[in-house]
Order: C-alpha cells, then sequence, then structure tokens
C-alpha cells in the first residue's frame, strides 16, 4: 500500500489543456479593428514558445499556443473566450489586450475557474484577487500612472490649465478619474472631451481643447487617436506641454504616424528598456530581444512597446509553467503566478521587477517618467513606485 501511495503522489496532475506531452493556452487580441496596431502582441507571445519548443519545450512538453482576434470588441472577446476555454480546451488565457474588452470576460473566467493571467491593460479593477481570485494584470496601474501626472504637473506647472482627451470606456476613465482626483482642484481642467473607438477622427475633440484655453493636454488614448490627437495639435497651432499615456506612446505605431516633429517634447511613462535607445546599445536584454526578434518574430518593431512587453510577458509565462513541473492545475499555474518575489524578467528597467502575493495580485508597481527628444525617448527622474 506505502509504494502505491508513493506512486500516486508522484503521478502527473492535468487539467483539460495540459497531457505528458503538451500545453496548449490561448491568447486574445485585436489582429483587427480600431486597436489593432496592439495586435502583434498574439503574435509574439506564440512565436515566443516557437523558440521554446525548439529549444526542446518545457519540461519535456510543446507549448501550443492559439492566437484569437477580437478586433477590440467585447462581444467578440468573449465569443473567443468561450471558444478556447469550452471547444478548444486550453489550460489558461494570457496576454489579452484591453479593458473593455477582457472586462466582458472577467466573470465569464472566474466563474469557470480558469486562469486569466498577465492582461496587457492596467485597469484597477484586476487587481482584486478577493472577488476575482482568477485574474491577473502584467502591467502597471493606469490609475497610478495617472496619478504620476497629476502630481509632476502640480509640482513643476501649477498654474497651468489643462485639456484631457479621453477614450470612452474602462481604459480612458481609470486614467481620468485618477488624474483629477490626484489634482485635489478641478478647476485646473479647462475642458476635457471624450471620444468612441468607433468615430474615425477626432478633429472637433482636438478644436474644443485648443479653444478651451488649456496649455497642458493629455492624451488618453489608445494608438490610432493618440496618433490623430498629437497630429491634429500640430496642424492647428496648439502649443502645450503634452502628456501621452504610456500604452500609446511607440515610436513607430504612434509617434512616427503623427510626426516626430510634433510628437518632440512630449512626456510619458515606461517601464521597459526601448530597444532603440542608444543607452541600451550594449544590454544584454535587449541583445537577446533582438536574436529573437530577427529568428522569431521578424514583424515585430524595435519601437512599439508592446513588443517587448510581450516579451517579458511570455518570458513570465514560461516562468510559472516550468516551475509548475507536472502539477499543470489551473489551482498551481494560478498559486505560482501570485507568489513572485522581485522576480527579474527581460526588458524591465534597472529597478523594477515583479512581485505578486496572495493579497496584492499587481506585478509592476514602479515607472519612470521620459520625455521623446525627437529621436528616442530619454528618460528623467528616479523611478518612481506608483500607488
Amino acid at each position: 500500500m506505502g509504494l502505491v501511495l508513493a506512486s500516486a503522489a508522484m503521478a502527473a496532475d492535468y487539467d483539460k489543456g495540459a497531457s505528458d506531452d503538451e500545453i496548449k493556452f490561448g491568447t486574445i487580441v485585436p489582429l483587427s479593428g480600431p486597436a489593432s496596431a496592439y495586435g502583434s502582441t498574439g503574435t509574439c507571445i506564440a512565436a515566443y514558445f516557437d523558440m521554446v519548443n525548439d529549444r526542446g519545450g518545457i519540461n519535456g512538453r510543446t507549448v501550443t499556443v492559439s492566437v484569437q482576434d477580437d478586433g477590440y470588441n467585447p462581444a467578440k472577446m468573449l465569443e473567443q473566450a468561450r471558444r478556447l476555454v469550452e471547444r478548444e480546451g486550453v489550460l489558461f488565457i494570457a496576454g489579452n489586450i484591453g479593458t473593455p474588452t477582457n472586462s466582458a470576460i472577467h466573470r465569464y473566467m472566474n466563474q469557470r475557474k480558469v486562469p486569466h493571467l498577465f492582461l496587457t491593460t492596467g485597469a484597477s479593477k484586476w487587481d482584486d484577487p478577493e472577488s476575482y481570485p482568477w485574474t491577473m494584470p502584467f502591467i502597471p496601474s493606469y490609475a497610478a500612472e495617472g496619478r504620476i501626472y497629476a502630481r509632476y504637473i502640480k509640482e513643476t506647472m501649477p498654474d497651468s490649465m489643462i485639456g484631457i482627451l479621453y477614450q470612452n470606456d474602462d481604459f480612458g476613465r481609470d486614467y481620468l478619474d485618477a488624474f483629477v482626483a490626484e489634482l485635489s482642484d478641478e478647476s485646473m481642467v479647462a475642458a476635457a472631451v471624450s471620444y468612441d473607438t468607433s468615430t474615425a477622427t477626432i478633429e472637433s475633440q482636438m478644436s474644443t481643447l485648443k479653444d478651451s484655453g488649456a496649455d497642458v493636454f493629455f492624451n488618453i488614448a489608445s494608438p490610432k487617436f493618440a496618433a490623430q490627437a498629437i497630429r491634429r495639435a500640430g496642424e492647428i497651432g496648439w502649443d502645450t506641454t503634452q502628456f501621452l499615456v504610456s500604452v500609446a506612446n511607440a515610436k513607430s505605431a504612434v509617434l512616427e504616424p503623427a510626426g516626430l516633429a510634433y510628437a518632440t517634447g512630449i512626456i510619458s511613462t515606461q517601464y521597459l528598456k526601448e530597444p532603440t535607445n542608444p543607452a541600451y546599445a550594449e544590454d544584454a536584454d535587449v541583445a537577446a530581444w533582438k536574436e529573437f526578434q530577427s529568428t522569431y518574430f521578424p514583424k515585430g518593431s524595435d519601437g512599439n512597446w508592446w513588443d517587448w512587453s510581450c516579451y517579458a510577458t511570455a518570458y513570465t509565462i514560461e516562468h510559472i509553467l516550468t516551475q509548475a513541473g507536472d502539477v499543470l492545475t489551473h489551482e498551481n499555474l494560478m498559486k505560482l503566478a501570485s507568489n513572485l518575489e522581485e522576480f527579474e524578467a527581460p526588458m524591465l528597467l534597472p529597478g523594477i521587477a515583479i512581485t505578486t502575493s496572495p493579497e496584492d495580485f499587481a506585478p509592476i508597481e514602479a515607472m519612470s517618467l521620459m520625455k521623446f527628444d525627437g529621436e528616442n525617448w530619454a528618460l528623467f527622474g528616479d523611478v518612481i513606485a506608483v500607488d
């Protein structure tokens, strides 16, 4: 009997999506639609595990990544999540893009008790292990980032008037509400105007903001609309100090389409090393990223932060799966993901690491301010802890 019990204790333990030979998970991203610039993250994650498989897989298992398109449409996100969980039988879903889209499957994933991991969205709601123990973000909180900008403005330009463009959904309001609350003086906001992702242009919104008399512009937009706003501000001669949310500060996807001359001087935040920055020319993380990119992800861009953020995300997923060994269950994956301590994923800025606990699912809680000089982003000041 003792031998039987010992053998049973050593046996592999699998939930659907795992076996002796394979681990299968899914990721849902906007390969089409108004936020399609973000879609490369899914391709990146799949490519990363092509590299892992070429190196022998994880604990002898091939990793299969099912990449699905939601078009940045919440209804489509739910449809794709059901497809992955109920039809394809993935072990977990990870790396999804978007606040409104992930909101559509928040309850579903937790009701099904399937890990909904390392989301590329900084909405505050994802850090709620008590109510939603199966959902975990990856990137820093939008609300915390909004507070960083508000503090900087109060400290360095206290007499300014601020014009705000924001996306009319949970993503935009998370930034907006935290930013205004941190100002502690709503009279500093000259105007706040919204746009919907279904709209064609934001020209009228930009005219309204210019006419408000604001001398600071806070651009809370996803890439397509962020680029439009930067370009339009330049075209109509609205000369302001601009702040741009980190999820839309990619050089190749946003600043170049907007016009680098119009983008010069913009302030944003970052928690990752920028591959195009000369400061990281000899950096080991950047060298590894470039090797991966050239071999497995040639469509990836050195100028899109999400193309290296997903590299860090995929590395962290690999770590969790490696640590899981033969216990590839939903419960064990969440246990491992929620007990990371100063985990150094590649591409994170010095002084920033991933830490989670069963009570706090927010993995990255620090960022640095940076300014675009016309060619590159340049960090300034110390790494700031977000709260």
